[in-house]
């Protein structure tokens, strides 16, 4: 799922880390963040971010559970579920009283 943003004054760490996401550097030139459902690693919610112009471009998936084997980087995600759906809203209230 995606939202675009405007980037303006904005600390994206501090937004992510206040929306309660763990900072894990950057992939492909985007920042990725991800936040635990619950206390084992998956599934969690993973977000990346990308700047464009003033723009600031979101997109994010739930990740159901880790590759099958080790040299795969495919893996059981949502993009457009209902969970998904209430997380980006979560999010966005939390960009839009930032």
């Amino acid at each position: 799922m995606k939202f675009v943003f405007k980037k303006g004054e904005k600390n994206i760490l501090d937004i992510f880390q206040k929306a309660g996401y763990s900072y894990r550097g950057v992939v492909g030139g985007d920042m990725s963040f991800i936040k635990r459902v619950g206390l084992d690693e998956y599934p969690h919610y993973h977000i990346y971010v990308k700047s464009d112009g003033d723009n600031m471009i979101l997109n994010m998936h739930l990740d159901q559970k880790k590759p099958s084997y080790e040299s795969a980087s495919a893996h059981n995600a949502e993009y457009d579920s209902e969970l998904v759906e209430k997380e980006m809203e979560r999010i966005k209230a939390i960009i839009s009283n930032y």
